[in-house]
């Protein structure tokens, strides 16, 4: 059995960036990863770009990762957006921020921001074996220790580090193996559900509508007759599902049975809009339908298609549309419902939301609160953020946190 001080299981930036937080001059510290080579899903994100972090002051962070905000909040206070770049900047990494504040590195490539993390790791002779399958761990509390056993050989050591993901994306290695593992040690596990995902809804109307889009509308959700929560985002139809940022990002909230109620012209007032609309139209009598509803700025296919659901003819004048199919139509701008049938499975979901239970882990450190010794970071713990890089940062944040509670044990031992 081969020992370590400390040993990370997963090489994706939570696992490399803890590694090399945790690393002490003349220590042993051991990264195992189940892939041949590192960091296959950061590779991915981003379309290969990388989105390593988002623009604005952490404060701002909190409120992307849904309703665990507040647990991440000490890991990104104490490693910000602004250090992270920082690290990179000082190995010759720069970066380029969008419109949208999310900030990519100026060469567009995720591979850049890999070798760095793999150099650093090289420099700090830290230990990376690949094709390590970990099958199963144990802590023996006589030795304070924990055996890990792989494939191939059988590890102890001090410290162990669980930074293997979640579910996402499994053909990039996130199959939900440390659920397993952190259930052997005595962690609960919320159940883990796609996120950052797109929603199929039943009998869908807009397929042959794919890639129009809507800013800035809003989404309201609604289970058992009762409103759940309002969002206010972009969205894409595309020609099997909703999807655009407003909709991964809401996915989190979601269950199959629910219905979304979309406001397509993004007002507030919902009232205020209905009496506006119905005064625009009489005064409009000889104008056809479709030719007021083009002076909300709305897309000439998406309106042919809301008539054609409201059972209105194209060449119908103002001053024939009847109270029922006017009541109609304003309900599908400002309320149409959508069933959702099912959520985008893991295969094409960004993010996993569930995970290691946030009640068992110290937020101030990433430390297990049930073993001493035992750490988790990145997104096998249960906390998702938005779309936008903030997954990213808060995997850094995480890594940094831990690494520097290992770090520090390690020198005093």
């Amino acid at each position: 059995m081969k020992y370590y001080d400390a040993i990370i299981i997963g090489a994706g930036p939570a696992g490399l960036f803890t590694a090399i937080n945790s690393s002490v001059k003349n220590r042993k510290v051991l990264v195992l990863e189940k892939n041949s080579s590192a960091g296959k899903k950061l590779l991915i994100s981003g379309a290969g770009q990388c989105n390593l972090t988002h623009d604005g002051s952490v404060n701002d962070f909190l409120n992307y990762y849904g309703e665990n905000g507040r647990f991440i909040k000490h890991a990104l206070f104490n490693y910000t957006n602004g250090d992270l770049l920082s690290f990179f900047r000082s190995r010759g990494l720069d970066f380029t921020t969008n419109e949208d504040g999310k900030i990519f590195p100026d060469t567009l490539k995720s591979l850049d921001v890999l070798n760095i993390l793999l150099e650093e790791c090289k420099k700090k002779n830290i230990d990376i074996k690949y094709n390590r399958r970990v099958e199963g761990v144990n802590y023996n509390k006589e030795s304070s220790c924990f055996s890990i056993k792989t494939e191939k050989e059988e590890y102890e050591s001090r410290y162990l580090v669980i930074a293997t993901g979640g579910k996402s994306y499994g053909n990039t290695g996130s199959t939900g193996d440390g659920y397993s593992f952190a259930k052997d040690l005595g962690h609960n596990i919320e159940k883990p559900m796609p996120s950052l995902t797109p929603l199929y809804i039943k009998n869908y109307p807009f397929s042959e509508l794919s890639g129009i889009s809507f800013e800035d509308i809003i989404i309201t959700l609604w289970r058992s007759n009762k409103k759940i929560k309002e969002f206010k985002g972009d969205i894409l139809l595309t020609h099997k599902n909703i999807s655009g940022p407003g909709i991964l990002n809401f996915s989190r909230y979601v269950l199959p049975g629910d219905i979304l109620k979309i406001n397509f012209i993004g007002t507030e007032n919902e009232e205020g809009f209905r009496k506006k609309f119905i005064e625009y139209i009489q005064s409009r009598g000889k104008l056809m339908v479709k030719t007021v509803l083009r002076e909300y700025s709305i897309p000439k296919r998406f309106i042919d298609k809301l008539l054609e659901l409201a059972y209105i003819s194209q060449e119908l004048k103002c001053s024939e549309l009847d109270k029922k199919r006017r009541k109609c139509l304003i309900k599908m701008l400002i309320s149409f419902p959508m069933e959702v049938e099912r959520l985008g499975d893991f295969h094409i979901a960004m993010a996993t939301r569930g995970g290691v239970s946030l009640k068992e882990v110290n937020p101030k450190t990433m430390e297990s609160r049930i073993i001493k010794g035992l750490f988790f970071t990145g997104e096998v713990l249960d906390i998702d953020g938005d779309t936008g890089g903030y997954n990213i940062q808060a995997a850094f944040s995480m890594g940094k946190l831990a690494g520097q509670r290992i770090g520090e044990r390690i020198k005093g031992e």
